[in-house]
């Protein structure tokens, strides 16, 4: 794969028609090392933001051994890829024949579960069907519901059990398994570091009312990623708030502490070039959209950084929506997106951030969908790894609660 120095280059190089996907293995991999590095536990990449099996290889390079996998299509993906990786089915709610293949034919031993029919449909599958032998070596996570208000992205009403049901469920649970966990999801995208505060504290009522030795507590993701107008806090002022609050906690002597990275991990990966095939006062129509890599920037408005890779725009900067290039009225993007005022038809803007859930969500709606992938080795248009985001010294904030 040819190498790019820059987005720039591409477009003097290829004048693409079609969106051209620019990945930046570097941006990935330095990011891997910062959590592998500093996360006081272990890291688990959730494979759903971003299932490209050139990231997944990267990730793994530098040092991410864990998986957290939600689909068996996910479990068969990192299985060929990573024969020697960790895969942890962290869904809570999946079919016997998935969890069957997963135990049986790819060793997965690590399942979620928020409910007793669960907890009874993976013993069940991973009963041997010749003996009858219940499986002896699961290791079984009871995901506990949490809020969901210091996110930008809510994932608090679909799956967890609530704090009344928790201590019941662990106590069933730790009579299946030998290795028993909890496990939560704050939202995507936390904006601050106290959204962990209170769902340990939850963590920590459920363990104390259901007086079962605990051997793992997975604070699952959120960990957030730069964008225009969500600039989150140092990375490391999560890492320790997790940490001084993990070590309060009613648990093993030897617990071990996990967390499941989707975003953080892929967000700087990718950006995408595009191309104005029309401007309509302060829309420009664009060749990819809702239906492809922008789709978080239609169905929940997000903010994605962009630039204008033209040299001869002169204007200064103007608010502008986008148009997809389906014939689909959602395939709207009102942003607002800062480019040059001049900008027309034929030019070409760069899309950042976009590695975590851009490409995993493209679609082929309308018979778009296609895009080249390219490999540059410049700089994300935001990061958190880059090491200029760092707290001050005299700032107490990670000591407040």
């Amino acid at each position: 794969m040819h190498i790019y120095p820059d987005a720039s280059a591409v477009v003097r190089a290829l004048s693409p028609d079609e969106p051209v996907i620019l990945n930046r293995p570097h941006a990935a991999r330095r990011a891997a090392r910062f959590f592998v590095e500093k996360f006081p536990g272990k890291v688990l990449y959730a494979v759903k933001a971003n299932p490209a099996p050139d990231l997944i290889e990267v990730l793994w390079d530098a040092g991410v051994t864990h998986y957290d996998v939600a689909s068996i299509t996910e479990v068969r993906l990192v299985r060929g890829i990573l024969p020697h990786a960790v895969l942890c089915f962290m869904h809570p709610v999946k079919t016997p024949a998935a969890i069957r293949e997963a135990y049986f034919d790819h060793g997965v031993r690590t399942f979620s579960l928020d409910t007793v029919e669960e907890l009874e449909k993976i013993v069940a599958a991973c009963t041997d069907p010749a003996t009858g032998e219940a499986p002896r070596d699961l290791r079984l996570c009871v995901r506990l519901r949490v809020s969901s208000e210091y996110s930008e992205l809510s994932l608090a009403s679909k799956f967890g059990c609530d704090l009344i049901e928790a201590p019941k469920l662990l106590q069933e649970a730790r009579q299946h398994c030998d290795w028993l966990g909890v496990c939560f999801h704050v939202g995507s995208q936390a904006m601050t570091p106290f959204a962990y505060v209170q769902a340990l504290d939850r963590t920590r009522a459920a363990i104390a009312e259901a007086s079962v030795v605990i051997d793992m507590i997975d604070v699952g993701g959120g960990f957030p990623s730069a964008y225009p107008g969500l600039e989150p806090p140092p990375m490391e002022d999560y890492f320790a708030i997790i940490a001084k609050h993990f070590e309060a906690l009613p648990i093993a002597y030897n617990a071990e502490l996990w967390c499941e990275p989707g975003r953080a991990l892929s967000a700087e990966y990718s950006s995408m070039i595009v191309q104005v095939n029309k401007r309509r006062g302060e829309e420009l129509y664009i060749n990819d959209g809702a239906y492809g890599a922008l789709y978080d920037a239609a169905h929940v408005e997000w903010r994605f950084p962009v630039r204008a890779l033209e040299d001869d725009l002169i204007e200064e900067d103007a608010d502008f929506a986008f148009y997809g290039p389906t014939c689909d009225d959602a395939d709207y993007m009102k942003g607002p997106f800062k480019l040059p005022a001049d900008i027309q038809a034929g030019d070409y803007i760069e899309v950042g951030m976009l590695g975590a859930y851009g490409a995993a969500m493209k679609t082929g709606f309308n018979g778009y969908g296609n895009a080249l992938v390219v490999t540059v080795e410049d700089e994300p248009m935001m990061s958190l790894f880059n090491g200029t985001r760092v707290r001050e010294a005299t700032d107490n904030v990670v000591s407040l609660r």
